[in-house]
């Protein structure tokens, strides 16, 4: 495998597990921070329910909409971790008392459940080839043990704009101090020294405005995700960026289609990426499975499925 740029700020948790550097890692994410590193790293990426895992002690970026969820090999051991981290912590006010139940095998003789699974319309038309071959592909794998259901419209929501708005007004109250005092000129990143300092200008009518849209966001997407266990989409539109100039001019105008992750994360859904392949330069592929509120079993589940009818998740990067 090539090295790659592996993507938000869980990409040290998402390289270590893939190299087999740890037995699994705790990611944070707040639009994309957990699925993002798991797709780049070819490992497991579980973003929970907001609220089934304790925050306390992690470094708070956006209140509202951060998460803590495992990054694993497989699906199986993001369900195991999360037997474990899951449930009611004093230290953080936000948790829920909402342990997770470690999805079962049917009994000797019992009829696997048949899962129902849609595929969500768009987010295929914008994305590198490999990506879109080996997301067939694992459809075709899916629909052995699931219903299969193409072309689920998504309700349309400026779901990008209203997390960059949040996360602005948010991350700058959070990092107050470094922006008053102006220490953010001491951050590594040359991109990151000097946002904070716009980010804080950010107008608490927008904030509020963002906030407001949530609403009606949840209720629309709660409404088309009873009709299923779960939807499924392409994690990312690329595989990990290769190291080099080349890449973004190859690949120009990836993504489009509905905004799924950001879409998740500001209605608080549950979301799983599992890797389903490799793209010519040996760079992992991956799709998501996304659910409604405390389908986070479910979604394991689905994917632990899959992952018994293939081996990508056993595949490993050359050391």
């Amino acid at each position: 495998m090539e090295h790659g740029l592996l993507g938000g700020s869980s990409s040290g948790p998402g390289a270590a597990t893939a190299a087999g550097l740890v037995g699994f890692s705790i990611g944070s994410e707040t639009s994309g921070s957990i699925l993002t590193p798991a797709a780049f790293s070819g490992v497991a990426g579980l973003g929970p329910t907001y609220g089934r895992v304790s925050r306390h002690g992690a470094m708070a970026l956006c209140w509202t909409l951060d998460k803590l969820g495992p990054i694993c090999r497989s699906a199986e051991d993001c369900g195991l971790v999360m037997a474990a981290i899951a449930g009611r912590d004093p230290k953080d006010p936000t948790s829920l008392a909402r342990p997770f139940a470690t999805p079962r095998a049917p009994a000797a003789g019992g009829k696997p459940r048949r899962f129902r699974i849609g595929v969500i319309r768009g987010t295929t038309e914008k994305v590198q080839p490999e990506v879109r071959k080996n997301f067939e592909a694992a459809l075709k794998t899916l629909g052995g043990f699931c219903e299969v259901v193409r072309e689920v419209a998504y309700p349309e929501f400026p779901y990008g704009p209203a997390v960059g708005t949040i996360v602005a007004a948010e991350g700058a109250s959070a990092f107050r101090d470094l922006i008053e005092n102006g220490r953010t000129k001491e951050l590594k990143v040359p991109n990151d020294r000097w946002g904070g300092y716009a980010a804080s200008m950010v107008l608490a009518v927008d904030y509020i405005q963002a906030l407001r849209l949530r609403a009606p966001m949840k209720k629309a997407l709660d409404a088309l995700y009873a009709k299923f266990d779960a939807l499924v989409s392409p994690t990312r539109a690329t595989v990990a960026y290769p190291i080099g100039p080349d890449f973004d001019k190859a690949y120009p105008g990836m993504g489009g289609g509905p905004a799924v992750i950001p879409a998740g994360n500001l209605v608080g859904q549950p979301a799983l990426s599992i890797p389903n392949g490799f793209g010519e330069n040996g760079l992992p592929t991956a799709f998501q499975l996304t659910g409604r509120a405390f389908s986070d079993e479910t979604l394991v589940a689905v994917a632990t499925a899959y992952q018994a009818r293939t081996e990508w998740h056993r595949k490993r990067p050359p050391v």
